[in-house]
């Protein structure tokens, strides 16, 4: 199968998947996730990326159903040549923040109270966009507000957070933004 059917194929299956299957959720509650830096569906700017200064870029939600005792941000590249990518991992937020500032730094710790876990590469914090030239990519930044802390320590995988918090999803939101090289 050529590459390009190939991945499109992946995005697709991965799209439905996500669509039709609550994957952690005891609940429906949607949470309105946005960035001023760029709109659901268009492209992540530069600056956001390796090709810029690989800063995160600024996120704001509203929505956090009552009972959340926290929130967490995990970021995905579906599209990556080895499977789905890790960008960043951003857990035990607590649910009052409504927002974080672009260029959130590398940090076991943010001041906002939350914890920072490993992206793909190991490395803490947010990683930004850097797929191989070709067709654009899609990062998905889900935001999920869970019913109890993680409890992990800073540095987790987006594995472990994700099977601590399964189950104890209260709401969810998500932005997709595309980038290609």
């Amino acid at each position: 199968m050529p590459r390009k059917i190939c991945h499109r194929l992946t995005t697709a299956v991965y799209l439905l998947i996500f669509a039709l299957v609550p994957a952690y959720s005891l609940g429906n509650t949607g949470i309105g996730l946005q960035s001023s830096s760029f709109r659901n569906g268009t492209e992540i700017p530069g600056v956001y990326t390796c090709s810029g200064q690989d800063k995160s870029p600024p996120l704001k939600w509203n929505g956090v159903p009552a009972g959340a005792k926290a929130l967490v941000v995990i970021v995905r590249d579906p599209d990556a040549p080895g499977g789905s990518f890790v960008h960043w991992v951003l857990y035990d937020l607590p649910p009052v923040v409504s927002e974080l500032p672009s260029g959130l730094p590398a940090t076991e710790s943010t001041r906002q109270g939350g914890r920072q876990g490993v992206n793909g590469l190991g490395r803490l914090g947010y990683m930004g966009p850097c797929p191989p030239p070709g067709a654009p990519h899609h990062y998905h930044f889900r935001l999920c507000a869970i019913d109890n802390r993680t409890g992990l320590k800073p540095g987790a995988t987006a594995d472990a957070v994700e099977k601590t918090m399964k189950r104890h999803v209260l709401g969810s939101g998500e932005i997709v933004g595309i980038f290609a090289r």
